[in-house]
């Protein structure tokens, strides 16, 4: 049984105990409708204890049975009263206790602990940063996982929301996933919540749905927990020039509303606390200090282990990737990040046409992979709407030209994989595909 259900069934159990008391007082004031009114609340309070563990814990259970026995002694007392027949108060009241407490005992002693643990993720292409953890504690045997992900609007320019998107049926095969509409974080109560999306409403471009923002669900567990969906490149935490440059990956609701937050290294861990500290006061750092980890991002763990034979390769792309004789070209990532896009702009779209053209080129010797960040459309329609025609232009004459691939699916994994090296913007993904060991350029929008 869960702790949070434990210890409603000794609450519960502590209320009977209080209403023993007040039946007495009852009693002995000859105020019977009262006493018989509490009666049949202990009765309900005990059923349903009793039905909790059951629920949880199967049938055949000894404390239910102590807990029929507890009613079955409920029944006789408003039997007697009923009657209007004397009995020794004191004798039954301590009756009453022990068998109480008994219960209690076994609930705390007898009955074995477990956790849930729901992961929360909002894409399914950012699944990667908490897969690992996810399988991790899959793994233990006292641990239930939920995996429901959870809906997200994208936003107008004015910040209204747009469609509502959901992406649970973009999960990885062997991932059960729960549907958010049939779980209630507000009963189920789980032991912690793992989420990798720290906005709340306060991005441009995205929110997920305000009922699981991390202000609400934080009520709702014992731990919230929040790991980025990003990596960032490695700073000196004691460099107040580059502690300012990731200040706005720092401060945001998720890391102020979490009761944990793991980021990717000691250094980085110290430069949250650093910036938090500043941000909240010097008397603070203390606290920041407890809550942040530097324990790593799970993002690293994965893309270490990953290899091309692990990922199925679609034919429609293995017709781009292979030769008529068989033989396999060269796989180029070219990734277009969101950061770039808003810095450039107009330069940005000028430089990915280019791009293309050099690379339609070179079709016969090396083939493109293009994937462009998984908010990059959502970005452009929200933020520059007046670009839309044109980046949606791009996109589709790519698409249909089929020289090359275009990538759009929640699967960074495979990309990395399958690819021989990286061509593009500095983004996190840089960050990731170095643990590779491939060759990784940059790309500068102003050649």
């Amino acid at each position: 049984m869960r702790q949070h259900f434990k210890n409603q069934c000794i609450d519960t159990l502590s209320l009977l105990l209080e209403a023993h008391s007040e039946i007495e007082n009852c009693i002995r004031a000859q105020q019977m409708d009262a006493a018989m009114e509490l009666l049949e609340e202990c009765q309900q309070g005990a059923v349903g204890i009793g039905n909790l563990i059951e629920e949880t814990e199967g049938e055949g259970n000894y404390e239910v049975s102590l807990l029929e026995k507890y009613c079955e002694m409920i029944w006789q007392i408003s039997e007697k009263l009923h009657d209007s027949e004397n009995f020794d108060l004191t004798e039954t009241k301590n009756n009453l206790l022990n068998i109480v407490e008994n219960i209690k005992k076994g609930i705390i002693e007898r009955i074995p602990l477990s956790r849930e643990i729901v992961f929360m993720p909002y894409k399914a292409s950012m699944w990667d940063s908490l897969e690992p953890v996810w399988r991790k504690l899959s793994a233990e045997n006292d641990i239930r996982t939920v995996v429901m992900p959870i809906p997200y609007f994208d936003k107008n320019p004015d910040g209204t929301p747009r469609e509502l998107h959901y992406e649970g049926d973009l999960f990885p095969k062997d991932v059960e996933i729960t549907d958010y509409r049939s779980y209630s974080l507000e009963e189920r109560h789980p032991e912690a919540i793992y989420i990798h999306n720290p906005y709340d409403g306060t991005n441009y471009v995205t929110s997920v749905h305000p009922d699981y923002y991390s202000s609400v669900i934080k009520n709702f567990t014992d731990e919230l927990v929040y790991i980025p969906y990003f990596v960032l490149g490695e700073i000196n935490p004691h460099d107040r020039g580059a502690c300012e440059g990731i200040k706005h990956f720092v401060t945001l609701p998720g890391v102020i509303h979490a009761h944990k937050v793991i980021v990717q290294s000691e250094d980085m861990r110290q430069a949250y606390i650093n910036i938090m500290t500043e941000l909240t006061g010097e008397d603070s750092r203390n606290y920041w200090e407890n809550k942040i980890e530097g324990s790593g991002s799970p993002k690293f763990e994965r893309v270490k282990n990953l290899t091309a034979a692990d990922h199925e390769i679609p034919p429609e792309w293995r017709k781009i990737i292979e030769r008529e004789d068989g033989s396999r070209k060269k796989v180029i990532f070219y990734n277009t990040s969101v950061a770039a896009f808003l810095q450039n702009r107009e330069w940005m779209l000028d430089k990915i046409k280019r791009v293309l053209g050099i690379f339609k080129e070179t079709q016969g010797e090396v083939a493109l992979l293009w994937r462009p960040h998984p908010l990059m459309e959502a970005t452009v329609r929200s933020m520059h709407p007046e670009l839309w025609d044109e980046y949606s232009r791009i996109v589709e004459k790519y698409k249909e030209e089929k020289w090359g691939i275009y990538d759009d699916t929640a699967e960074l994994d495979r990309a990395i994989a399958i690819s021989d090296a990286y061509y593009g913007d500095a983004s996190s993904v840089v960050n990731l595909y170095q643990k590779t060991g491939k060759p990784v350029m940059i790309q500068n929008v102003a050649v």
